[in-house]
């Protein structure tokens, strides 16, 4: 039987300066993890306007789950305003409010989180109370809880960030967002390695991932560490890169045992995206094999 995910937050149009393209955290892990053959939901909330409506068209051609979307009369669907530097590296400029900012608790929504292998949700989900309020409800009935930490200025809360990281079974992160919690929970130690070890402890953690851009990602669970130094390939963009990294990390993670080949396959999926435009490209078995994921199995 297929594993199911639901994903929680964001969906909206990333206006890139190539154009406008759907994005969204929760939406991009959901399309990629779909891609892989998870059964994908997403909870979200679009305004009643022509972005909505393509967005809501945009992923059912993705073929995820769109029956937990809300429609919002008052609220907009959402825009995110991205600017690339010189390497290609994203920056986000979020319009606030937008229709997910208010999604709604229903019995519909606990019946799916109940029922789904992985529950999906980031920090950026949080920066309105109604949704934030919804999230909290969830969490409780869910199986396994990914939070996609995502601390953009303006949009997060130590405590409340806190509080998500507790509820969690494994958390993602880069290593930027890794320093600036430790060092917010009491840490003066800036090792990679000794900092997620203290976050870990501080908090009493099941498992952390942290991603460290060109220099690949390390998974820290059951104690031990694993580490993926990074893949050399050519930047286009890093729009949706961590996203897909983060689908295939839980697609591996809900189908098999090997932790090495998990964090490979998953920075493996996230460089081939990386060489492409937009989040949520088509990539292929043979990219993914001509990166020698094959051959680490």
């Amino acid at each position: 039987m297929n594993k199911s995910i639901v994903c929680f937050g964001e969906t909206l149009w990333d206006i890139l300066p190539s154009g406008p393209v759907p994005g969204g955290a929760p939406m991009n892990v959901a399309i990629r993890a779909q891609s892989f053959g998870v059964n994908a939901a997403i909870i979200s909330r679009i305004g009643v306007d022509k972005l909505g409506i393509e967005l809501k068209d945009y992923l059912e051609k993705k073929q995820v789950n769109t029956t937990l979307i809300q429609k919002d009369e008052e609220f907009s669907t959402g825009k995110v305003n991205v600017s690339l530097d010189s390497n290609g590296i994203a920056e986000y400029d979020i319009k606030y409010p937008a229709a997910w900012d208010k999604i709604v608790l229903s019995k519909d929504l606990i019946e799916k989180v109940k029922k789904a292998d992985a529950f999906i949700f980031g920090s950026l989900a949080c920066r309105d109370n109604v949704s934030r309020e919804t999230l909290l409800n969830l969490l409780e009935h869910a199986n396994f809880k990914v939070f996609d930490v995502n601390l953009r200025p303006g949009f997060f809360d130590i405590t409340l960030i806190r509080n998500l990281m507790q509820y969690a079974d494994l958390i993602k992160l880069n290593d930027e967002e890794l320093f600036i919690l430790a060092e917010h929970f009491g840490s003066k130690n800036n090792d990679l390695y000794e900092s997620i070890k203290y976050v870990h402890s501080k908090l009493q953690l099941k498992s952390i991932c942290v991603t460290r851009g060109e220099k690949g990602a390390t998974l820290f669970i059951d104690h031990v560490f694993y580490n993926n130094n990074g893949i050399n390939v050519d930047v286009v963009d890093t729009v949706g890169a961590g996203d897909s990294f983060l689908a295939a990390l839980i697609y591996k993670l809900l189908s098999q045992n090997n932790n090495q080949n998990t964090l490979n396959f998953a920075c493996i999926v996230g460089s081939i995206v990386a060489t492409k435009t937009g989040a949520n490209s088509i990539i292929t078995d043979n990219e993914i094999n001509a990166l020698g994921y094959r051959n680490l199995i």
